[in-house]
């Protein structure tokens, strides 16, 4: 039994970890990308696991699962400053031109700091999943990531803070970008890309470079862009023949406007389903 638990333990780390190394890959390429940063290149390696005796893993567990997933590279700022405000304004004092290179700098500067708060919000989010909890932004908060693997990512984090020179302005940055990263993992379309990256790390256990990074997300982009936009057209096929089946039952009554086939075809998705939900009273009533 206590075998066994061992093992579940290990399982569940490294789903954990998985998930947070995603997160904070397709925080660097998908984020990045979508406010025209450059994604600068990373890789995933594995490297063997120094805490296993904090997860209760028996000594017996093979070579292979001791090696968890790692993102190396990926940040725009390599080299931190140690004042933002002093560089920005050194940077701008009589010289107007650099106005657009320091904007760009903060840019970059704050994107590096979403990516880094992405990986454990990603890692949260796979945790309430798998509890069937809702993951919502009043629920979890920056201090509680310690509890996700956040360990080094704020000490990171809080490097990049520090640059800031009050502890009410880092407290109010952490909180403007701690929104923005829960709101990329909490997307539908960035979380199916995380979820299968984190699937295709958990089943490997060499390198994974940038390009095999990237040709993951985008294909899981795509893939989910096409199914949605299939059961869209599913739905809106149902739709329209239920409409007209329902109307053509009831086709004298008056309880409910009957809307023309353009007025239909013009109707946005809350119309619809009140449409419906009208029609289907109706045919309960009088059916």
């Amino acid at each position: 039994m206590t075998t066994t638990r061992s093992q579940n333990k290990l399982v569940e780390y490294k789903r954990r970890v998985a998930f947070h190394e995603a997160g904070y890959a397709a925080g660097i390429y998908l984020n990045n990308k979508a406010i025209c940063l450059p994604s600068i290149p990373f890789k995933i390696i594995f490297k063997e696991m120094s805490n296993l005796a904090e997860i209760d893993v028996m000594d017996h567990q093979t070579k292979k699962d001791n090696y968890i997933p790692q993102l190396v590279g990926g940040r725009l700022i390599e080299m931190l400053p140690h004042s933002f405000d002093n560089l920005v304004g050194k940077l701008t004092e009589h010289n107007d031109a650099m106005l657009q290179l320091v904007e760009d700098y903060r840019k970059a500067f704050e994107s590096d700091i979403i990516n880094l708060l992405i990986g454990p919000l990603a890692e949260a989010k796979h945790i309430a999943d798998s509890d069937n909890e809702i993951f919502k932004l009043q629920l979890i908060s920056p201090n509680a990531l310690v509890n996700y693997g956040g360990n080094s990512g704020l000490a990171l984090l809080n490097q990049y803070l520090q640059c800031f020179i009050s502890d009410k302005q880092k407290d109010e940055k952490m909180d403007e970008l701690f929104v923005k990263a829960f709101y990329f993992v909490n997307n539908d379309t960035n979380w199916f890309a995380t979820t299968r990256l984190a699937d295709y790390i958990l089943g490997s256990s060499n390198i994974i470079c940038y390009e095999e990074i990237v040709l993951m997300l985008d294909n899981s982009i795509a893939n989910f862009k096409e199914r949605r936009a299939k059961a869209r057209r599913h739905y809106d096929g149902w739709f329209k023949v239920t409409a007209q089946q329902i109307k053509g039952s009831y086709v004298k009554s008056m309880e409910v406007k009957r809307p023309s086939q353009a007025e239909l075809n013009s109707m946005n998705q809350l119309e619809k389903d009140t449409l419906i939900l009208e029609l289907f009273e109706i045919l309960g009533r009088q059916g």
